[in-house]
């Protein structure tokens, strides 16, 4: 039986399975299935010629005001701290929670440190000494990753992912909280998905070209897997001893 028999749903990762950076993956050419919301993707397919609705987009940075809005019910006068672009920003106001910090002018300057003149901290510093206070003085903070993929892809190498980016705050606050990871491989991704979709699980297929994140969220939340060599993963990745369970495109 083909493929597109076998499934109701298909859940397609971006970076790697259909994109590299602006350029499309030689073969990818048609309408496809997947569930994300974000205007800015909408604006992506578009341009590289991919059909695809705005409900059938679910990124990480949407998934996240989702599991914010709808999950734990975050208070509306409570605002969200953002480590993160106009694209977080955009998704959390979707969903009308207040935020501060992301694209601030006041949280985007270089700091000069008087006691080290040859020194200058950017702003991610600034922005992680901020969030560090934050989730240090207050017990009741949540601490909240839209993603932890170590790397990314574009334009055919590799640049430092959001969990690369949030070591630091992960170990300063090693012990006292973990983070709510909410991007693939975790629940709290299919459980927005779920929610938003209705999806069942057992008729949903997950296509990814990552086994630590893509192929790991499809066995974890009990959908069908399917990996690609497009990306991140290579053949030789997949015949090391006890690789997880994928099939192979």
């Amino acid at each position: 039986m083909p493929l597109h028999r076998q499934f109701d749903n298909f859940l397609f990762d971006c970076d790697g399975v259909i994109w590299h950076g602006d350029e499309l993956i030689k073969g990818v050419k048609m309408s496809w299935n997947s569930y994300a919301k974000s205007g800015s993707f909408k604006a992506k397919f578009d341009r590289l010629g991919i059909q695809a609705e705005l409900d059938e987009i679910f990124g990480s940075a949407y998934a996240t005001a989702l599991y914010l809005k709808r999950i734990l019910k975050f208070p509306d006068h409570k605002k969200v701290y953002v480590i993160g672009e106009k694209g977080l920003e955009d998704e959390l106001a979707s969903e009308n929670l207040k935020f501060c910090g992301g694209t601030d002018p006041a949280d985007n300057e270089f700091i000069d440190l008087m006691d080290f003149s040859s020194i200058k901290l950017t702003k991610n510093y600034k922005k992680l000494a901020k969030a560090h206070r934050y989730l240090h003085e207050n017990p009741d903070c949540h601490f909240i990753l839209t993603n932890d993929d170590s790397t990314f892809p574009t334009d055919g190498s590799l640049f430092p992912g959001s969990g690369a980016i949030s070591a630091p705050l992960r170990y300063a606050m090693l012990g006292k909280k973990d983070p709510i990871v909410v991007g693939k491989p975790n629940q709290p991704m299919l459980d927005c998905i779920l929610e938003k979709h209705k999806l069942e699980p057992s008729r949903s297929c997950m296509i990814g070209d990552r086994l630590d994140t893509d192929i790991a969220f499809g066995i974890n939340g009990g959908l069908s897997t399917l990996l690609v060599l497009t990306g991140v993963v290579t053949r030789a990745d997949v015949n090391q001893p006890k690789p997880r369970s994928c099939q192979n495109m």
